[in-house]
């Protein structure tokens, strides 16, 4: 485990831009308004190799307790509970104010060290607002600029005495765990060059990236709250409050075998009609939602069982679709449906109406309020992602090839017989195949169909979409190609 930092202080002051800087990418939404972050953010950190997992928080705001931006200050209350360090960031151009004041009091109640940043520190206007933050008793501040990288030396300096002996360690443990596994990964190749098979490497390695989409109010957060066991993601009546994408590790006990496995949870703001998103924020967090989509392996779209099935979750699916992913569907609220068994049915004949490219898409009862059905899913997402990440050895796949050709040899359209020579596989996480062969270009769409549907029914790909190209022999006396 990576120690971990968390970054903490009142709205605007800059912490998502320095959470960016941290991880090296654009993860956490940043926008000029306060209040846009408001779930706990996790990512990987590493200033001059020291490696760390940075927290991103919502900003502090003195509130009642049971409004929004109470709840979300506790969530910045619990995301110090475990943590290594915190980094406590003021605004060096505003200076020290009460809210920074009462910040600093709780913190110097707590156990964990903390590291004063002054932030915007570019230019002498932020000179006295850094002489001010000594006041908050943390000792020498580190002024930085988040937006354009400033400073950063400067707080390796700062946390290396924290975090340093601890990074050596995890140096340690990461070598020898590579070494393991580079032994294990010869002991396989070496077993199956003795009984004469064909090695084909596993694909599937890391937690299962499992992200969470649907329209807002779905109970997405709620869900993944349910889950894990404990209010770790912000909910509530108030429609659209997750906007950031928020990833969650963490272990599923399998109740068939009592394996504990990794997943990785991604949370993603409620997917409206494009037409309905006209807010600037709103627009960057169904972006962020997007990307999600792209950066998982199996994705669950949540539907509502009091609202069934709309033509919006028909869109949200099509487009996990055509991004290769695996998908999952889940009706949630199953607790409060009318006529379930109707309900059911129906949904599971409009998906395979409306989902026409890929058939019996994995359809689930289940209900974030009472947990029912959340087990056999995430079941459903193991064995989907291992279809997904299946690799079928050349001399298996051809010889399914061969048979699915005498079963149904390809039409010759005015007299022209079309040639299919072999099927290779170009690669996986979606499955994408390539056949080779002539003229191919007069193949009916329906054959594709024919040779997508029988790999999938066949070589035990299920319902995870399936590409396959179609490439001609070159000509070697052809002079245009």
């Amino acid at each position: 485990m990576l120690p971990q930092v968390i970054i903490i202080g009142r709205p605007n002051v800059g912490k998502s831009t320095l959470f960016n800087r941290l991880v090296g990418k654009k993860l956490a939404l940043v926008d000029d308004q306060p209040g846009v972050t408001r779930d706990r953010r996790v990512g990987d950190a590493e200033i001059a190799g020291l490696k760390f997992q940075i927290v991103d928080t919502a900003g502090w705001e003195d509130d009642d307790p049971e409004s929004l931006p109470g709840r979300m200050r506790k969530q910045t209350e619990i995301s110090l509970v475990g943590a290594d360090v915190a980094l406590m960031v003021i605004d060096a151009r505003a200076g020290v104010t009460t809210l920074d004041e009462e910040i600093a009091l709780w913190l110097r109640n707590q156990k964990v060290p903390v590291v004063m940043v002054a932030n915007k520190a570019e230019g002498k206007s932020a000179e006295p607002g850094i002489y001010e933050s000594y006041a908050l008793g943390f000792g020498d501040p580190v002024p930085i600029s988040a937006e354009h990288g400033e400073g950063v030396a400067d707080l390796f300096g700062a946390l290396w005495p924290l975090l340093g002996e601890g990074e050596k360690v995890r140096l340690e443990q990461e070598a020898a765990l590579a070494a393991e596994k580079k032994i294990a990964r010869q002991h396989a190749k070496d077993a199956a060059e003795d009984l004469g098979e064909e090695y084909v490497e596993e694909e599937v390695s890391g937690p299962l990236k499992l992200a969470i989409v649907g329209r807002p109010n779905a109970g997405k957060s709620t869900l993944i709250n349910r889950l894990l066991g404990e209010d770790r993601l912000l909910t509530g009546p108030e429609a659209g409050i997750t906007r950031d994408s928020i990833a969650v590790d963490w272990k599923w006990e399998d109740p068939k075998t009592g394996e504990m496995r990794d997943i990785r949870l991604i949370d993603t703001a409620g997917m409206r009609k494009r037409a309905r998103v006209v807010d600037k924020l709103e627009k960057m967090a169904v972006t962020d939602a997007k990307l999600a989509i792209d950066f998982a392996e199996v994705v669950v779209l949540l539907l509502d069982a009091t609202l069934g099935l709309e033509h919006q979750d028909l869109k949200i699916a099509s487009q996990v679709l055509e991004e290769g992913r695996a998908l999952i569907i889940a009706i949630n609220k199953w607790d409060v449906a009318e006529d379930a068994s109707g309900l059911f049915n129906g949904i599971r004949h409009a998906l395979d109406e409306g989902l026409a490219q890929v058939k019996g898409v994995p359809l689930f009862a289940v209900s974030a309020r009472t947990g029912k059905g959340l087990d056999t899913m995430l079941s459903s997402a193991f064995e989907i992602r291992a279809s997904w990440s299946k690799r079928v050895p050349t001399s298996a796949l051809n010889r399914w090839f061969d048979h699915a050709l005498d079963a149904n040899p390809p039409p010759a359209p005015k007299g022209k017989r079309i040639k299919l020579r072999y099927i290779t596989q170009a690669g996986t996480r979606p499955p994408r195949f390539v056949v080779f062969g002539t003229r191919l270009e007069m193949l009916p769409t329906s054959y594709e169909r024919y040779l997508v549907n029988g790999i999938r029914r066949e070589l035990g790909f299920d319902a995870v979409p399936v590409r396959v190209t179609l490439k001609s022999a070159k000509n070697p006396f052809d002079p245009k190609k």
